[in-house]
This record gives C-alpha cells, structure tokens and sequence, in this order.
C-alpha cells in the first residue's frame, strides 16, 4: 500500500471525496494533507459546491505544502459549458525543506490514486495557480 520512496499510505476516504467531487459534483475542492506521524495523506477540507476559487486558494496554507483538486467550470469560445479536474501541488517557497521533499516524493503514486485529473499545476506561489493560468491551461 505505501510507497517505497516516501512510505505514505492513501486513505481511502481520499478516493472517495475525489470520485464524490468527480461523478457526483458533491464538493468544489478537496484538500489534502500528508499526516508525517500516520504516514498517510488524508482529507483536510472540502469545499462546497457554491465555493468560489478564491475559497480553494484561501484554503491552501502560505507556508506549508498541500495537494489539492479543484472542479473548475468554464465556458469555451463555442459558449459550451464544460469542467476540468485540477490538481494541485501546492509547495511554497516557505515550507519546511523536509515537507517540500515529502510531497515531492508521494505526488505521482498520490495522484495515480485519483483517476480523471485532466490539469496538474505545480504551485509555489497563488500567482501559478490562478485563475488565469488555469484558464489558459484549459483550453
């Protein structure tokens, strides 16, 4: 179950918010935090759905390193309304050294977990993930 480079575990109820965000629409983001004591990445926050993105980005600790999906809505240039899953890695430049090489170490085997993300953005500061960046990332 743990990954050999970092030893950390996936809890299960992180598949189960991520599929809930997915298929049922139940959460606008999901935070996720590495717990280093039970070696395991767990749920830290959901967000609803009427949740803005300002919400999820205030949600992301300045200085200590995340992983994140955010459930983004948008309109393309046809007018259709469509949806991509982002995932983010949240890892500021303020964050313990050790907690950076943590995260580094569990995103892919983390994200592996989490079937249907269609964007990954890899953030030190809230400038790398805004809404602009995903917006230009998603077309």
């Amino acid at each position: 179950m743990a990954n050999a480079a970092s030893g950390m575990a996936v809890h299960d109820d992180c598949k189960l918010k991520f599929l809930e965000l997915k298929a049922k629409r139940t959460y606008r983001f999901v935070v996720f935090k590495i717990e280093e004591k039970q070696k395991q990445v767990i749920v830290e926050k959901l967000g609803e759905p009427t949740d803005s993105y300002e919400n999820f980005s205030a949600s992301l600790p300045a200085d200590e390193c995340r992983y994140a999906v955010y459930d983004f809505d948008f309109v393309t240039e046809e007018n259709c309304q469509k949806s991509k899953i982002v995932f983010v890695a949240w890892s500021p430049d303020t964050a313990k050294v050790r907690s950076k090489m943590i995260y580094a170490s569990s995103k892919d085997r983390f994200k592996r977990e989490l079937d249907g993300i269609q964007i990954e953005l890899q953030a030190t500061d809230p400038t790398e993930m805004g809404l602009d960046v995903i917006r230009s990332r998603s077309s």
